[in-house]
C-alpha cells in the first residue's frame, strides 16, 4: 500500500473526462456492456433512466474515489502523481477488480516501471476484438504513466 494515500490530480481527471463522454440519459456502450450513465457510470443503472449533469459530476466523484483506493490499496511502493492518475483513469475504465489482477500491477511493484508501462496497450480489446478508442485510451495512460514528475526532472538536471 501507498503511504501516503494519494489523490488524482486535475490533469489525471482530465485524462478520464476525455475519454469519457458524459451522457445524461442511460446507454450501452458496447453490445454485451451494461448499460452506463454519465461519465461512465454503472452501478444501479437501467435502460431510459436518465441524471442532471450534476448527479453526473457527483457519480463521477465516487466513483473516481473507488479507482483512486483500489490504486493504494494495490500499489506496493511509491510512485509519481503521473503513474497514480494513469493507473486510476485504467482501473476507472476497466473496473471489476482488473488492475488488482494484473501483469502491470505484478511488474509495478517490482519495481519495472518501464515493462509494466508496456502492458497498457494489452488491454486493448473488448468481445476479444481490438478497438481503436481503447487502444487510443491505454496509448494515453502509457504516456501520462511515463510523464517524468517535475520533481524527476529537477533530479536528472541537478
Amino acid at each position: 500500500m501507498i503511504n501516503p494515500r494519494m489523490k488524482h490530480s486535475k490533469s489525471g481527471l482530465a485524462l478520464t473526462e476525455r475519454f469519457e463522454q458524459c451522457r445524461l440519459v442511460a446507454y450501452i456502450p458496447r453490445p454485451g456492456d451494461v448499460p452506463t450513465i454519465g461519465w461512465g457510470h454503472t452501478r444501479n443503472v437501467h435502460m431510459g433512466m436518465t441524471c442532471s449533469q450534476s448527479q453526473a459530476d457527483q457519480w463521477l466523484v465516487e466513483d473516481y474515489a473507488i479507482a483512486e483506493a483500489s490504486v493504494n490499496e494495490h500499489v506496493n511502493g511509491p510512485i509519481t502523481q503521473h503513474e497514480f492518475d494513469a493507473l486510476c483513469d485504467f482501473d476507472f475504465n476497466l473496473g471489476g477488480g482488473a488492475l488488482a489482477k494484473s501483469t502491470l500491477l505484478h511488474l509495478l511493484n517490482e519495481g519495472k516501471v518501464e515493462e509494466a508501462a508496456d502492458e497498457f496497450e494489452k488491454w486493448d480489446r473488448a468481445g476479444g476484438k481490438v478497438l481503436a478508442g481503447l487502444l487510443r485510451r491505454r496509448l494515453e495512460e502509457k504516456k501520462e504513466f511515463l510523464t517524468p514528475d517535475e520533481s524527476d526532472e529537477e533530479k536528472q538536471e541537478g
